[in-house]
């Protein structure tokens, strides 16, 4: 029967796998609602809108995150929905199902995802896609869309790597583009909609539905025209598809303290990647890092209010019992009452077990008074900062306005006030990069171990530098960019190894983690294909690719292999270097063109322009507009502080609390 839990079919398998507790559910603050909870009409209609929720790698990787359990929440407050969650299971579990009929499954009430009208699936990175084809065969559900019937759920994909959907064109019925809570609701509602009206129209009039919001993406509508030499010619709605809108818009929320998710955040049974409460502080980010997809797709800049942010948290920790409260965005120390919020709460919870954590911190955006209301309950992990460039060119060119000085006073005000190790993270392959920019990586790790000696009187500093690929992405100025080919960035990394190890009195100071260039070859191909690339994505699943994200199961040969035999049979000069390490024209038709995130084409080109020639652009949160096309192109704006708000009437726990009855 529908909506049946397989869990008996399931148990006898799970002391065959390894973390069996990962498919077990079952956990704090979970749900699990009846499976006719909205009932039917008069005429027998039924009306329950279900969702199967994805994230696309293993439990513990997907379990703590936001975007899913937010939506996961938003969903199951509807009286007529419920949602449920499936991640990515491991090869040895996925041989079992096989071998033993059992399809893929829901881990809150273990039913068949194949049962649900809609298959969410989240995308953080491309290297999530060959995960989502594993579960779609596991659920029986046909890979690709073309072939799906009447019973098949609709595939939709949303997050971050959704913003150029065309590489999984061909197996996705749709995509949210942008901010879920909202859409997901009108989704929800449009599915309800047509359910009491028996389906009228069937599969195909429920897509044409979500197509005419103008905020929903359904490949099967568009076609795609190529030029003989690969290039795309143009994408545009099917003749016979008028409800098919030119240009897709991104969904932006636009008051935080609207949507205080999630309110019941899910606590894990096995261990996580992120053992912690989160509470996102402000949304969206305008520094203008040229790199940063994530920053130019989230703008405007929306800040949930301070009062916002400490009821989130006194209903979190309620909820949980976890003891560290994670203030998360993409540069939470730009929050305009950061020293408010990090004051209030440290004050709040003083005396008890309730650490307070930034994940990363700018370097001109950390001082010591931040640091140190994070750390009252006396835990002092080490401090990570992002300089991304090794050079002061290179922080010109990708927009990143720090100066070593300014890298230099930081680390000497943490050492100085007791931290002993401090985390720097760069990239490799940046545009307009050479061999001396990587170099000066090495010295300025060396001068930070210096400094950290001379300010601290003691020989145990520590400095570890963090090494990741460039990969250029749809919608920010670098998009045109010629990706660094992996043998030339594993070649400068080697270097830059030989440079750090070769001096003696810091070397054995510093340490030095890197990506290799291989997964970030992929992960190009991915984050700027087209519909063709998702040939190549079948087939290295076809091929066993799975879990490309992990090291010990990412093949970068099966992917060559793979994207060499399936462009050969192609009538256009196009190879993997064609997608990865060409630079493109300003002329030329992406392949996400036709998503609308707000961004001005010839304001990202304009900007594209100024990388090359250094030039800096300032951050529009303090400074007169520049024209990105976000507010005006979507009818958004800034939202900033200050409110003058504080964190009471919450009242104050533990020793604070004591400090305040002796006044």
């Amino acid at each position: 029967m529908p909506g049946e839990s397989l869990f008996p079919a399931l148990e006898p398998l799970l002391e065959q796998v390894s973390k069996p507790i990962q498919y077990v559910g079952g956990e704090l603050n979970s749900t699990v609602k009846d499976w006719h909870v909205g009932g039917h009409d008069d005429e027998g209609n039924e009306l329950t809108t279900r969702w199967a929720l994805m994230y696309p790698d293993a439990y513990e990787v997907g379990v703590p995150n936001q975007g899913v359990m937010i939506l996961y929440e938003v969903i199951n407050e509807q009286p007529g929905a419920l949602a449920e969650r499936t991640y990515a299971v491991w090869p040895d579990m996925e041989a079992l199902m096989r071998e033993h009929g059992v399809p893929q499954f829901t881990v809150d009430g273990h039913r068949s995802v194949k049962d649900f009208d809609l298959f969410g699936v989240s995308f953080s990175t491309e290297l999530g896609y060959t995960n989502m084809l594993t579960a779609l065969d596991l659920a029986g559900i046909p890979l690709h869309a073309a072939d799906r019937g009447e019973d098949d759920p609709i595939v939709i994909a949303g997050g971050h790597a959704a913003f150029n959907p065309e590489t999984i064109g061909d197996f996705i019925d749709a995509a949210i583009i942008g901010d879920g809570e909202q859409a997901v609701l009108e989704v929800t509602g449009i599915v309800s909609e047509w359910k009491a009206q028996g389906r009228a129209g069937g599969r195909f009039e429920l897509l044409v539905r979500l197509a005419e919001t103008g905020r929903v993406y359904v490949p099967a509508f568009y076609d795609v025209d190529y030029l003989p030499d690969g290039r795309i010619q143009r994408i545009a709605p099917r003749e016979d598809m008028p409800e098919a809108p030119w240009r897709v818009a991104k969904n932006t929320v636009m008051d935080l303290d609207e949507w205080p998710y999630p309110k019941q955040p899910l606590v894990p049974l096995a261990e996580s990647v992120h053992e912690r409460m989160s509470v996102e502080i402000f949304r969206g980010c305008t520094r203008g890092c040229r790199f940063c997809q994530a920053g130019m797709i989230t703008r405007p800049v929306r800040e949930r209010s301070i009062t916002g942010i400490g009821e989130m948290v006194e209903r979190g920790l309620a909820a949980t019992g976890f003891e560290e409260v994670g203030l998360l965005s993409l540069s939470s120390a730009d929050h305009s009452e950061i020293a408010d919020v990090t004051k209030g709460l440290a004050d709040r919870y003083e005396g008890t077990q309730t650490g307070l954590s930034l994940p990363s911190t700018r370097v001109d955006a950390f001082n010591i008074d931040l640091a140190n209301e994070l750390t009252r309950n006396g835990r002092r992990s080490g401090l990570t900062f992002a300089p991304e460039g090794g050079s002061e060119r290179m922080r010109k060119v990708i927009n990143k306005m720090v100066t070593e000085e300014d890298l230099i006073n930081t680390v000497a005000a943490a050492y100085g006030a007791g931290w002993r190790q401090v985390k720097l993270y760069f990239m490799c392959g940046l545009p307009t990069e050479t061999d001396e920019d990587v170099l000066q990586i090495a010295e300025l790790a060396k001068r930070v171990i210096e400094t950290g000696r001379k300010v601290s009187g003691k020989r145990d500093i520590r400095c570890t530098v963090s090494i990741g690929g460039f990969v250029p992405k749809a919608h920010t100025p670098f998009q045109w960019a010629a990706q660094l080919g992996a043998e030339e960035t594993d070649a400068r990394l080697e270097k830059l190894r030989e440079s750090i190890r070769s001096d003696k009195r810091y070397g054995s100071a510093i340490g030095f983690r890197y990506h290799d260039g291989k997964p970030g070859i992929v992960e190009g191909l991915l984050s700027r294909g087209d519909r063709r690339v998702g040939q190549v994505i079948e087939a290295v699943w076809r091929d066993g690719g799975r879990f490309d994200g992990w090291s010990e199961h990412f093949s970068y040969e099966r992917w060559m292999r793979c994207a060499a035999e399936v462009f050969e049979g192609m009538e256009w000069p196009i190879d993997v270097d064609w997608y990865t390490t060409r630079e493109r024209g300003q002329a030329e038709v992406l392949p996400w063109d036709h998503i609308d995130s707000g961004l001005d084409k010839e304001w990202l080109w304009e900007d594209w322009q100024d990388a090359v020639s250094g030039a800096e652009v300032e951050d529009c949160r303090w400074t007169p507009c520049y024209d990105c096309g976000v507010c005006p192109q979507l009818g958004t704006e800034i939202q900033i502080g200050p409110t003058g708000k504080t964190l009471l009437p919450l009242s104050v726990v533990g020793a604070g609390k004591d400090r305040l009855l002796e006044g």
